[in-house]
């Protein structure tokens, strides 16, 4: 495990996605407003992370891989800031384009003593014009060659249209690349010609069309979602429960969770589909970069917030 690791730094990684903002403001509580039954936050502290598929992008910047980002941002402070953050953790922003009909996405989150409180958003989530899926076309068409593997990450802004998705599915063909997708959304259908996708269980059984409650119904889930969507890989994460994965021709593999303790598991789905991507870019078979997915999502899950692990941590964790 520990020499596909090693490789990381070696490997080019290309996300596509939903570009967002993620920001936290810090507090305490002790009263309760006198003009209506809500707490009264006072605010100590505020910060700002990388959210949507720039978590994605965080995560493989983190674990020292080389990563460009392509997608859109809004005109305004919120859409200058985003370019900066991607900038600061060395992500290559090329492919970043400015659409002045869209807000940059901005999730609020108030935390009062360790506990998620409220969450307001700011965003826009119709669908991106013709004009715009063609600059995105042609920014992939710059880069998609001298990458060693894709992931998209969809949160449902409106980016990756089912054109869209079919434009990025054709482009990872003809230079034959692989593409791993994060889904959102019931219908899967959009994501043929990927390689793998990373649903949770609810989202997993939201697209399968029927309830998961047993080992037994996630894994009928599963082989149909893999039989209606003509997918070589698929990896239903399950919560503490770990994850399964299912490959073409192969019985499932179910990994048990490494995580000690549980504070967020927001962002989590991130890191798994990061460290699953790095792996399988590092030469590792699915197994293996299941397995180390499954060790980094233990580890993320013990942060608070839209956390990142580094290759040490990593390392240890599968001691």
């Amino acid at each position: 495990m520990k020499h596909w690791i090693d490789q990381f730094s070696k490997c080019r990684m290309l996300v596509i996605g939903d570009c967002m903002i993620d920001e936290y403001v810090w507090g305490s509580v002790d009263r309760i407003s006198p003009e209506a039954p809500v707490p009264v936050v006072a605010v100590k502290r505020d910060n700002a992370t990388l959210g949507g598929a720039g978590n994605v992008v965080n995560n493989l910047a983190a674990l020292k891989s080389n990563v460009t980002i392509i997608g859109t941002y809004g005109s305004g402070e919120n859409g200058r800031r985003l370019k900066k953050m991607f900038e600061s953790v060395g992500a290559n922003t090329d492919g970043l384009a400015r659409d002045k009909s869209r807000a940059t996405t901005l999730k609020t989150r108030i935390m009062a003593s360790q506990q998620h409180v409220l969450r307001i958003d700011r965003e826009t989530s119709h669908p991106v014009n013709g004009k715009m899926v063609e600059l995105i076309a042609k920014n992939i068409s710059n880069c998609i060659q001298s990458m060693h593997l894709i992931i998209v990450s969809d949160y449902g802004k409106g980016l990756l249209t089912p054109e869209m998705l079919k434009t990025i599915m054709q482009l990872a063909k003809d230079h034959k690349k692989a593409v791993l997708v994060d889904p959102k959304g019931f219908n899967y259908e959009k994501y043929r010609g990927a390689d793998l996708i990373t649903p949770n269980r609810k989202e997993a059984a939201q697209a399968a069309n029927f309830d998961i409650k047993d080992m037994s119904q996630l894994i009928n889930a599963g082989q149909l979602l893999m039989k209606n969507v003509g997918l070589p890989g698929l990896l239903i994460t399950c919560g503490q429960d770990g994850m399964v994965l299912f490959e073409h021709g192969k019985a499932p593999y179910h990994i048990e969770t490494r995580a000690q303790q549980v504070f967020d598991v927001s962002g989590a789905g991130d890191t798994v589909i990061s460290v699953m991507g790095l792996a399988l870019a590092a030469g590792a078979g699915y197994r293996e970069s299941a397995t180390l997915a499954n060790a980094a999502a233990g580890l993320v899950v013990g942060k608070v917030g839209t956390a990142t692990i580094s290759q040490d941590e990593l390392r240890d964790a599968i001691l």
